[in-house]
């Protein structure tokens, strides 16, 4: 779980990156997920978009593909968020604040 303090360090960090996935009008399928899970697996931070065609609302795709790949909401706004997961063999973010 993370703290509010780290959830703020890693959307500071998203700000910058571009959406790697868009999740349209198939919705959320297996396959997206293994492809999301490996993608999130080397950068430990990403940002998915859904599109207006979508049966989803940011919120219920950014949960189902969490929970499908093992990894954390840290922000969702609009139509994107962003998902982390950190990579314990070979961590890719540093100086991520420390839980208490």
């Amino acid at each position: 779980m993370l703290t509010s303090k780290q959830r703020a360090y890693l959307r500071g960090i998203a700000s910058t990156y571009e959406t790697i996935f868009q999740i349209g009008k198939g919705g959320v399928t297996e396959a997206m997920c293994k492809d999301i899970s490996a993608a999130i697996t080397k950068r430990e931070l990403i940002k998915l978009r859904v599109l207006e065609n979508s049966g989803y609302t940011a919120r219920e795709a950014a949960e189902e593909i969490a929970s499908a790949t093992g990894s954390e909401v840290v922000q969702v706004i609009g139509s994107k968020f962003v998902l982390f997961k950190r990579n314990e063999k070979e961590p890719v973010i540093e100086n991520i604040p420390k839980a208490k």
